[in-house]
């Protein structure tokens, strides 16, 4: 894959100079074009020690308009305990520009995998599971709009230590060279064939790699920005396939075909008030206790309440919070989504929300309303929707990985229930703040949303993040449900 990257391309000083001035005036005018067009531009800076990384992220610098660009740093290994305490990815998520922004990534999601795997820290099956995440992580980058473009700049072997032996020599640039270089210099078969994987493996047409000769200065340089700029003139033409239609299927009828999950809650199912006080009481004391015993043993928690309007998440969240100190935990109502969470893909704001080891953050409402309300809605399209199901089982996986408890609920009533509680609020004053015409109005729409909660539990229900239904009619048999559930989950993580 290297070999056609040493084919020892030069540009003379005369026609860099030449070049340059039409090359800037390029990349400005697509830059302000994409500010207008609000597409997010990610493009990651990677390659051999001593190819000129950090040179050429200058000079994008230099070319681009720097309000409208940033540039994140990353290592091998986390920074700080806030980045270690989290999923690998959180980091990176952190850093993804907004729509209309161009980020630069000097370092990226591929360099942790390639050192631990030349290394020998992991293995071939590890290493292929990591590439599989990135190049998912990436389509979903793409599909969302964003413009991924990635730099792998090389230098053969020979080149590679005569470039750092040049460095060494100059007294400005001698602190740029470390022993870890130079061990990398000692593994660069190794490092070529892992590099090499990596980029077969994640070279797709909606984040393609380009690999650049790094041996000339002024090369690269032209390289790197005129491939930028078209790609960027690309990206506002609209030049990517769209997604292919999903086929209509026609369901089968009749009553029985039609059961959905939800179907099979018992709503029926009661609690006495001396059984919920007793039971409540119990179950409340015991959850303090894990709460205590999991901040100690530094194992976050991530509650996720779905359900019906007027079904009861509130009072839930309210007895679960109860149990709990008030220092460990955090409860995030999701409303519509601000405008900055908006230029950004819809994931984002819940993986800034991600606790820090040993603390709770519970949601009321979740990602889930992309597949839910977004669906029915209209608010994003069916390509939109159906793709969503993968992006969240990939963010839960991460979750539970990285040792995370992850407990979710769907609370659940019945359609007169549900009207029961309505005509209830609307009659008693300190209630009447907690009915709005747009709960009737999603009553309205039961059976689409029902279809979409059905559609929502069979594909997101997985082994690592398992719905829990709660049967709602009763609110005490509901809130000792979910603190059942709460106990559990936390008692088989620790």
């Amino acid at each position: 894959m290297f070999e056609a990257a040493e084919l020892g391309r030069r540009v003379a000083k005369r026609d860099y100079e030449a070049q340059i001035p039409e090359l800037r005036a390029g990349l400005l005018e697509a830059h302000r074009e994409l500010r207008r067009s609000k597409v997010p531009v990610v493009v990651i800076v990677s390659g051999a020690d001593g190819a000129g990384k950090g040179e050429t992220v200058n000079r994008l610098h230099e070319w681009l308009d720097p309000r409208g660009l940033e540039t994140h740093v990353f290592g091998v290994e986390p920074d700080s305990d806030e980045e270690r305490e989290r999923p690998p990815f959180w980091r990176f998520w952190r850093a993804l520009p907004a729509r209309g922004r161009i980020g630069i990534l000097f370092g990226s999601w591929y360099t942790r995998p390639i050192v631990r795997r030349a290394y020998g820290e992991i293995g071939k099956a590890r290493l292929e599971v990591e590439l599989g995440r990135i190049a998912f992580f990436e389509q979903m980058l793409a599909s969302d709009g964003a413009l991924v473009v990635k730099f792998w700049l090389h230098l053969a072997r020979k080149a590679q230590r005569k470039r750092l032996e040049e460095l060494e020599r100059r007294a400005k640039t001698r602190w740029r060279v470390s022993p870890v270089d130079w061990k990398h210099v000692k593994l660069y078969e190794t490092f070529a064939r892992v590099s090499e994987r990596a980029i077969s493996r994640t070279d797709a047409a909606c984040a393609p790699w380009h690999v650049v000769e790094a041996a000339d200065h002024r090369y690269r340089h032209i390289a790197v920005g005129r491939t930028l700029l078209d790609a960027m003139k690309a990206a506002i033409a609209g030049q990517r396939a769209a997604p292919a239609p999903r086929p209509a299927t026609t369901p089968p009828s009749g009553r029985e075909a039609s059961a959905s999950v939800l179907d099979r809650v018992d709503l029926s199912r009661r609690l006495t008030e001396a059984e919920y006080d007793e039971r409540m009481a119990r179950l409340q004391a015991r959850l303090g206790r894990l709460g205590r015993a999991a901040w100690e043993k530094k194992r976050s928690s991530v509650f996720v309440f779905e359900g019906w309007d007027a079904a009861g998440k509130g009072g839930a969240i309210r007895r679960l919070t109860e149990s709990l100190e008030a220092k460990l935990y955090r409860v995030i109502p999701i409303a519509a989504p601000s405008d900055e969470e908006r230029a950004h893909h819809y994931l984002w704001r819940f993986w800034r929300q991600i606790p820090r080891a040993g603390f709770v953050t519970i949601y009321d409402r979740s990602w889930y309303g992309r597949v839910l309300v977004e669906r029915v809605e209209g608010f994003a399209t069916e390509a939109e929707w159906m793709r969503a199901y993968l992006e969240i089982n990939d963010f839960e996986e991460q979750l539970a990985e990285h040792g995370i408890v992850l407990a979710k609920l769907w609370v659940h009533l019945s359609r007169d229930e549900q009207l029961r509680r309505f005509q209830h609020r609307q009659g008693t004053a300190y209630k009447q703040h907690k009915i709005t015409d747009e709960d009737w109005r999603n009553r309205e729409k039961w059976d689409a949303y029902e279809a979409a909660v059905d559609d929502m539990l069979a594909r997101t229900s997985t082994r690592h993040a398992p719905w829990t239904l709660v049967a709602g009619d009763d609110k005490r048999f509901a809130r000792v449900q979910v603190l059942e559930t709460a106990c559990r989950r936390i008692e088989e993580a620790l």
